[in-house]
């Protein structure tokens, strides 16, 4: 336990909108189902009748009682051969159905398409376009009359789709792998200048793929990492091009081990340039300029009289336009996204504005993951990704952790390329601006309207990725790189006002763990490094009191060991007994009542550290009865591992208590031997 660990972003397998895996609740009406009728619609001649069935298909599969008629009635044997018919408007509509399964389906629905065949007309689909791009130079039309370009359109598609099934798939990244599928997405994403939403969604596939995918990596030559550094490179402006920049400086930084040596430090420079002019971007001064611009748009539109997406006349009200105007079948969500359902696919064009604010929050996030990642050299587990106590650390683990001199190394390090393009860039001061509040005044936009309102989800998941980023930096950045002691005592302030503010953020329980997780590692860089701390004794306890009762197992080791640092440095001060003795009287009610293991196993490695030493701290254990309240316990927490632990915790978190419960052993016998004095 003490130090805390880092947490390394992976991308999980997506539920969106809530969980989707259901497997009852669609009508069982037998021949009356809509599956069965639009299944059979399928096959039939008519290609305009095949095209009405494949969208009506897919606006059926966004509803999640609906999955699983379908899937039982072969959705995907039935759509795959779809991919590939004569029609192109076919084509294009039953990609979009399938990516609509893909991303509502969830883990196992994809699992399944796979199963069932669906990259192998997936993949040919793919080609076919790349191909048919190639010869027409992109001017294929299905009619004059129309400016639509289908097989980009496609293409688009079809690259969520496959973006989708392999987040969730290994066999889909097999296949990827071995049907020479990047070097057909990367012919897609050279197209960037002209088609950016198709970039993005490569990019996303890319940055996907690339990760902890070893095999892949041998494909990356020289024309590839052209390619990215190109886009990379790119000047574009709209906040779709931050996005693409970000992802494509996400699938470098997963390749950078191809790359010729001589030109890595130069790479991860650019890479860390492009994160920091995107977290450079203000988002709530954007929401706010791109709230004034759409109202202006919408205002000469209606002086005007134009006519927009067929609409007879446009409504001022963007709200009413996005309820009583449903948007096309090809542009509902299909993308997969985790909790809070993706608005992105749902924007008409005439909602410009906002899908350059969603494209810079999503980038925002994007640009702050890289780098936690880029911070933390280990390889957790993919349910670490879920949750990761931040004292999970192992015998082995702290035994390897000495040099030959016996100091302590950081369980996380940075090349001397990353730490000095962080710098350079001044990355931290940027990720530090992130992790304040959203703009109030953005945030009171974003309530009054229906349609921005989903925003405001994504401004606290920004601010949360940034105080999570703020904690990777801390644990492995010295004081001097990060300006020193004045700079960390402002920045313990700030963190203090962050939660002990009264923004209705401060309630949420992600952000807590963040912000808990940063604050701890601050204030033990500062006692490490004998800084005085600014945050005082009754504010760090009301601080634990209100995060101990939090039903996030993170929170509460996060604020337990905060108390613990705090009265570890009390420990060595005069005059700290009657607060060292509210220290552990709280420290040792956590320890004998929480019902978690790890938490309480924190609490007592906190009592171990608050009471290991100093005259001050020998009177407080006294005077509050420390070491009988110990000897009490300590067959209690031996029976609680014995009882609980296997069951309920992993092998890394039960090496972690085992620890503890020798060092409470070892603890109580310093006690007595104090006591004998």
């Amino acid at each position: 336990m003490g130090k805390s660990k880092g947490k390394r972003f992976r991308r999980p397998p997506f539920a969106p909108a809530g969980e989707r895996r259901q497997s009852g609740g669609e009508a069982e009406g037998g021949e009356a189902s809509p599956a069965v009728e639009l299944l059979d619609k399928l096959q039939n001649p008519s290609a305009d009748m095949r095209e009405f069935a494949c969208a009506s298909i897919s606006k059926l599969l966004q509803q999640k009682q609906t999955i699983p008629a379908f899937v039982r009635r072969d959705v995907v044997r039935c759509l795959g051969p779809m991919l590939l018919d004569q029609s192109l408007a076919v084509r294009e509509t039953a990609a979009g159905a399938l990516r609509n399964l893909s991303a509502c389906g969830g883990f196992d629905v994809c699992d399944d398409m796979v199963a069932k065949d669906v990259m192998t007309p997936l993949v040919a689909l793919l080609k076919e376009c790349q191909a048919r791009l190639e010869e027409t130079n992109g001017a294929m039309k299905e009619t004059k009359e129309t400016n639509k370009n289908y097989i980009e359109d496609i293409a688009n598609e079809a690259v969520n789709l496959l973006w989708n099934v392999c987040e969730c798939s290994n066999t889909a990244v097999a296949i990827f792998n071995r049907e020479g599928c990047l070097t057909v997405v990367l012919q897609y994403l050279k197209r960037f200048h002209t088609n950016v939403e198709l970039a993005v969604a490569v990019a996303s596939c890319l940055q996907a793929v690339t990760e902890d995918n070893p095999e892949l990596l041998s494909s990356f030559d020289a024309s590839a990492h052209q390619v990215l550094e190109m886009v990379m490179a790119s000047s574009e402006k709209t906040m779709e091009h931050v996005l693409l920049r970000t992802l494509v400086a996400g699938v470098l930084w997963n390749v950078k081990s191809t790359l010729p040596s001589g030109s890595q430090a130069g790479t991860v420079n650019a890479i860390l340039k492009t994160l920091s002019e995107c977290l450079a971007v203000d988002a709530g001064e954007t929401v706010i300029r791109m709230k004034e611009e759409e109202t202006e748009r919408l205002k000469t539109l209606a002086e005007q009289g134009t006519e927009e997406n067929g609409s007879s006349a446009v409504r001022m009200n963007e709200d009413e336009e996005m309820e009583e105007t449903p948007p096309k079948l090809e542009e509902m969500p299909q993308k997969p996204t985790t909790g809070e359902a993706d608005i992105s696919d749902l924007l008409p064009p005439s909602n410009q504005e906002l899908k350059q604010v969603t494209a810079l929050l999503v980038a925002q996030q994007t640009a702050l993951e890289i780098i936690v990642n880029m911070c933390c050299n280990e390889e957790p587990s993919d349910d670490e990704w879920e949750e990761l106590s931040s004292s999970d650390e192992s015998d082995a683990f702290l035994e390897n952790s000495y040099e030959e001199g016996g100091k302590l190394m950081s369980p996380l390090c940075l090349s001397a390329e990353v730490q000095t393009a962080l710098m350079n860039h001044q990355v931290p001061k940027k990720i530090l601006e992130r992790t304040a509040f959203p703009n109030r005044a953005a945030v009171d936009i974003c309530t009054n309207s229906l349609a921005w309102k989903p925003l405001i989800k994504k401004l606290n998941m920004v601010q949360c990725r940034a105080l999570t980023c703020l904690h990777s930096i801390l644990l492995v950045s010295d004081v001097d790189c990060l300006g020193g002691a004045s700079v960390l005592q402002s920045l313990a302030q700030h963190l203090s006002q962050l939660i002990f503010s009264q923004s209705e953020f401060s309630k949420e329980t992600e952000f807590l763990e963040a912000v808990t997780s940063a604050l701890r590692a601050l204030l033990q860089m500062m006692a490490s490094n004998n800084i005085p701390q600014c945050t005082t004794p009754e504010q760090l306890m009301m601080l634990c009191e209100a995060g101990i009762q939090s039903d996030n197992v993170g929170v509460r080791v996060n604020v337990v060991s905060i108390l613990g640092i705090a009265g570890s440095v009390l420990s060595s001060l005069e005059d700290t007994v009657e607060t060292l003795k509210m220290t552990g009287k709280f420290l040792l009610e956590v320890a004998t009542k929480d019902l978690s293991l790890v938490v309480a196993g924190e609490a007592l490695d906190a009592l171990f550290d608050v009471f290991a030493d100093g005259k001050e701290a020998e009177k407080a254990a006294e005077q509050i009865k420390l070491l009988p309240a110990l000897k009490e316990f300590q067959p209690v927490f031996r029976l609680r591992m014995r009882k609980d632990g296997k069951g309920q915790y992993s092998p890394d978190q039960l090496c972690v208590l085992d620890n503890v419960k020798l060092n409470l052993r070892r603890f109580i016998a310093y006690l007595e031997k104090l006591e004998k004095k």
